[in-house]
Formats: C-alpha cells, structure tokens, sequence
C-alpha cells in the first residue's frame, strides 16, 4: 500500500507499507482476522519472514486446537517467534477476534471496557517548516486536535518548526514531539529548554534505543513527560523502565510487543509503576488500528492513543475498520474486532 503522503522521520523516509492479512477459520465456522505490519527498522521483519513465520511456525501449532485458548497459544509461539512480533500480532489479533464473535462482544468491552472512545494523534513528519504549518492547518481544518510533530535531525529546525506551528494552530491545540532516537541528551535537554514557551504535551523517545539509561538522564531532568517507544519492545524492557524509573510514559504498539495479550501484560507492569501508556501503532491497516483501538479503550492508564497508521494509506481494504470523528476514534459495535475483511 503506498501512502498519499509519504512522510519522513529520524532514521528514514517512508512511502509505502506492506500488511499481511491473516484469516484464523474453526470447525465451528467462526473467522479470525489480524494483520502483521512489519518494519525491518523496528520489528527486524520483511513481510516475506512474515509469512514465512506464520505458514512454518503458526499453522502447525494452531491447526486443531482450541482458538480460545489464547494466552497458551501466544505462550507456545512466543517461544518460536521471539523475533516476528508483528506474525505474532497478527495470530493474537485473529485469535481474539474468534474469541469475541463466539462471545457476541466486542473486544474492549471483554478487555474491560474502561472508555468507549479516546482522542488520536496525528503525525506531521520531517519537512519544511511552511510545509509543516500547512499540513497542521490542514489537520485541524478536518477535525483533529492534536498533533504528533516528528523530528530528531536538526535541533535548530527542530525547534523552529515547533514554535511556528503553535504560532499557527493557536494554544488550543495538543502538540507532542517525537525525536525517534535523533538526540544526544544535551539535545534532548536543550530542545525542551527552547520550547517551554510553546507548551509541548510530552517528549516521545529523544535518545537511542539501545541506552535506556540515556532516557532516565532526559527524564530527571526535564518538566515534561518523557515516553519511551523504541525502547519498549517487550515484558521484559517494560520492567527495566519501571524499576529504575527512566521514563514517564510507554508507547505501546501491538506490533513491537506481538499483540494484545502481551500488550495486557505490559500495561499492567506500566500501571504498577504509576506510568500511563499511549497506545501507538505502524504503518498499519484500518484492522490494525482497531486491534490497537479495543486495546485502548480497555484500561483506565491508558490516557494517549496515536492510532493514525491507516490514514492515507491508498488500497487498504480495511480502512473503514475504525470510525473518527472530530479526531476522536470510535470502534464498531461489531463482536470481535467488528470488522470483516472482504476477499480480493
């Protein structure tokens, strides 16, 4: 699928994304479907180990087995697919699918329906900072009331694109910033100090992954939350933040923690340490975005969603699986995921 947009950010620039359906049926006749995302920067996966991962690996575990026993399942090919979560959030989104339609609910209503709906971010990448102004103007006009400004390249630009963009849209407006690992943490601190008078929600990865202990230097540091995405993979990383206390805020995303059984687990590390969470998402399909949705609206911690993967994305045959209204995202009513993915 190509983007109407293409955007760009940190580390590159992106202008199309593959999605791999996956289609879970029972003896009983109930259909499952889930969706991979791949990212070969952040999940290590091509959408050909995608495949791949689910015809050798999943298949053979699942075939003849009880659908609803999801947290086995997920258990059993954790195990293999250590390094395919976006194969294994495909499964897991498929699996809870089957489990709503046999329940007739929807599944954040399972998951414990906290909220029936939560406001979305949307992103403006790396651009000029005329260009900037008029996507964020043009977002505002559809609806939307917060954006997600991408960065990490250039401090300088970085902090002028910011500044003119709240200039542009008024004080009303949510504006986060996301470095997607671009900063040193003197240029993490610094970009903070500079934009104090433009009111920034909250600072999204600013240094590299691969230190987290880079993040606790920003997060002490600064009087805003500081929220970790690329550092947050697993279970096991959602521990390390809390306990050393590094970061403010998760970013979870079924797609790097394969899918919303794990997803459940982490949260429930976040919400121990007094952490909330955003609920983010890839370049993913309408379906995609609604398996992250029903996780959203699930759990009181979760305050933040930046679930605008499938907008603009030309020849996704599941774009209508949420609904937006004036920036706010609504599920369908539907059991399952409440959507239905039609064949080619």
């Amino acid at each position: 699928m190509r983007h109407s947009h293409p955007y760009t950010i940190a580390y590159e620039t992106v202008e199309r994304t593959t999605n791999i359906f996956v289609r879970i049926e029972t003896s009983g006749g109930v259909v499952g479907y889930g969706c991979a995302a791949p990212d070969l920067m952040v999940t290590g996966e091509t959408p050909e180990s995608v495949i791949r991962a689910i015809e050798e690996v999943a298949v053979p575990e699942l075939k003849g087995q009880d659908p609803l026993r999801i947290a086995r399942h997920v258990h059993e090919l954790q195990l293999s697919l250590a390094e395919d979560s976006a194969a294994l959030a495909a499964i897991d989104m498929a699996l809870y699918d089957i489990l709503g339609k046999t329940a007739g609910l929807p599944i954040w209503r399972i998951l414990g329906g906290y909220r029936r709906s939560i406001r979305t971010s949307v992103t403006i990448g790396i651009m000029p900072v005329e260009e900037s102004i008029a996507e964020a103007r043009a977002w505002i006009e559809r609806g939307f009331h917060c954006l997600k400004v991408k960065g990490g390249r250039v401090l300088a630009e970085d902090i002028e694109r910011v500044t003119k963009i709240r200039e542009a849209v008024g004080e009303h407006v949510k504006l986060r910033f996301d470095a997607n690992q671009g900063y040193t943490v003197k240029e993490a601190l610094s970009f903070v100090r500079s934009t104090r008078s433009v009111g920034i929600e909250l600072l999204e990865q600013p240094t590299p992954s691969r230190k987290p202990d880079l993040l606790g230097r920003v997060t002490g540091k600064v009087a805003i939350p500081v929220m970790a995405d690329e550092s947050l993979m697993n279970l096991r990383d959602a521990f390390r933040l809390a306990r050393k206390e590094l970061v403010d805020m998760v970013n979870i995303k079924l797609m790097k923690v394969g899918g919303i059984f794990e997803a459940l687990q982490i949260n429930a590390v976040a919400r121990s340490a007094n952490l909330e969470v955003m609920v983010g998402c890839m370049d993913e399909a309408g379906l995609g975005i609604a398996a992250g949705l029903h996780f959203a609206l699930a759990r009181p911690n979760i305050a933040y969603a930046d679930l605008d993967g499938h907008l603009g994305l030309i020849g996704d045959p599941t774009h209508d699986a949420v609904i937006i209204s004036k920036g706010v995202l609504h599920p369908q009513e539907s059991p399952g995921l409440g959507y239905e993915v039609k064949s080619p």
